[in-house]
């Protein structure tokens, strides 16, 4: 999730495929939408002029040009100037500008910085059951009654193959694995070796970034990663498992190879592994840096037949957010502008295809297009078998990447190096107001 750089390249090259032609809509053009609709014929402040800047971070230039544009079009008075950020330097300079009236209205929002724009942001006019009407997963951004974003799209992590890999080896899609015991056996298959015993082909890679692999992989045991008052947890039962078959899947099976390769996500797109476990976002990037990779999606292999408690987390695309700081017709507008994105199937859909999300808009879940796209498609049969833990602390990922390290290149025993991860993680975590929202996921009285 931290290769903003490419998920950028990815954003952009894709969006050329996926938009269609600017709606046009004049008087009297027919309210849009299901539950939240959007009449284009009623006025915005008057029908008199007004200005405001809409934030956002490098890489979604044609998605939000798009939104100016057709918003613009039906509310000519409205003059709406798009400020561009690198993705770093916006979370230093966005939560400083919302602090003054003069800030932007509105802006793009991403959940891991949750806590520093929270106290900024002015909740969302519409209704909560209207928003739970038209969109799934609303109820985990629920704060005392009111709803400041929700999600537009669920990103979550499914297994890519190599098809030409795959058909080389013999297998067919009957092969694909439903469990990791039948996994294994397929990445053996996959991998191709030299006289001298050196790795050629690896069955399977998850260099450079096994921490997103890991975080989540717990919840198929029945597992949450935090404790009813908001601890992480990682030195049990669940993790040491997902992370002991790891090790297996390199040193007993020898599918894979801590040294070959050191980033995981670019060897597959470079044709030097046959499986590889990333996010939705890497669909796009694989079809634009490497457009002679051929690959298909399955989904994320389980321990046994049986659904589990999930597959795996998501973390949303959220919607945008309203500076609770400018002046109250600026809001106004925001507040418009949000409505009108919701309402919108289209923007919905160019916004969903962009970043290869599983769509949280419900009239979206079977659309042709969106269901062409592979790992979204396999999503769709377990879609409610994805849970969200809230918008989780840098800290949580960056200790986990530390005790993976650790024992992946080191040797480290597993059940230490997860405690001290733990134990380090809790305490940076103290005086946090992050709150797990794992207990309002469906099927949360399943878990251990």
């Amino acid at each position: 999730m931290k290769q903003f750089t490419r998920r950028a390249i990815s954003l952009v090259l894709t969006l050329v495929m996926a938009l269609t032609a600017i709606s046009a809509y004049g008087e009297g053009s027919a309210v849009i939408g299901s539950t939240i609709q959007y009449d284009p014929s009623k006025p915005v402040n008057n029908g008199e002029d007004i200005a405001i800047e809409f934030w956002y971070w490098t890489g979604a230039d044609k998605l939000f040009q798009a939104v100016v544009d057709e918003y613009t079009a039906i509310h000519p008075n409205v003059k709406i100037t798009l400020v561009e950020n690198p993705f770093d330097d916006y979370w230093t300079k966005l939560p400083l500008a919302l602090q003054e009236p003069n800030g932007p209205a509105i802006f793009n929002v991403h959940n891991s910085h949750h806590e520093n724009l929270i106290g900024y942001l002015a909740p969302y006019v519409i209704p909560v059951e209207d928003l739970e009407a038209d969109f799934v997963g609303v109820s985990a951004h629920i704060i005392d009654g009111k709803v400041y974003y929700t999600d537009y799209g669920m990103m979550t992590a499914t297994m890519y193959y190599n098809k030409a890999m795959w058909e080389k080896a013999g297998l067919t899609e009957a092969d694909i694995p439903t469990t990791w015991d039948e996994f294994r056996e397929v990445a053996k298959k996959l991998t191709i070796r030299d006289e001298n015993g050196n790795l050629v082909q690896a069955g399977f890679s998850f260099n450079g970034g096994a921490q997103g692999d890991v975080l989540g992989m717990q919840y198929q045991y029945g597992q949450n990663l935090f404790t009813a008052d908001n601890k992480v947890t990682f030195n049990n039962d669940a993790v040491r498992s997902v992370i002991q078959r790891m090790k297996d899947i390199y040193e007993v099976d020898g599918s894979g190879d801590y040294n070959f390769g050191n980033n995981s996500g670019d060897n597959f797109g470079q044709g030097m592994i046959a499986m590889y476990l990333g996010w939705g976002f890497m669909h796009g990037l694989f079809q634009a840096l490497w457009p002679e990779t051929e690959f298909g999606s399955f989904e994320i292999p389980t321990p046994t037949k049986d659904v589990p408690y999930a597959y795996h987390r998501y973390n949303g695309e959220s919607t945008f957010g309203i500076n609770k700081n400018a002046p109250a017709d600026q809001q106004a507008v925001a507040q418009d502008i949000v409505r009108f994105f919701l309402a919108n199937d289209a923007l919905q859909k160019q916004f969903v295809l962009a970043n290869s999300v599983f769509p949280a808009k419900k009239t979206l879940a079977a659309d042709t297009d969106i269901m062409n796209v592979s790992s979204i498609a396999v999503l769709a049969k377990h879609i409610d078998r994805y849970i969200w833990p809230g918008p989780m602390p840098s800290a949580v990922e960056n200790n986990m990447k530390i005790a993976i390290e650790d024992i992946f290149y080191n040797g480290a025993d597993i059940g230490t190096a997860l405690k001290n991860a733990e134990d380090t993680c809790n305490m940076e975590l103290e005086g946090s107001e992050f709150e797990s929202v794992e207990p309002s996921y469906a099927h949360a009285s399943e878990a251990k």
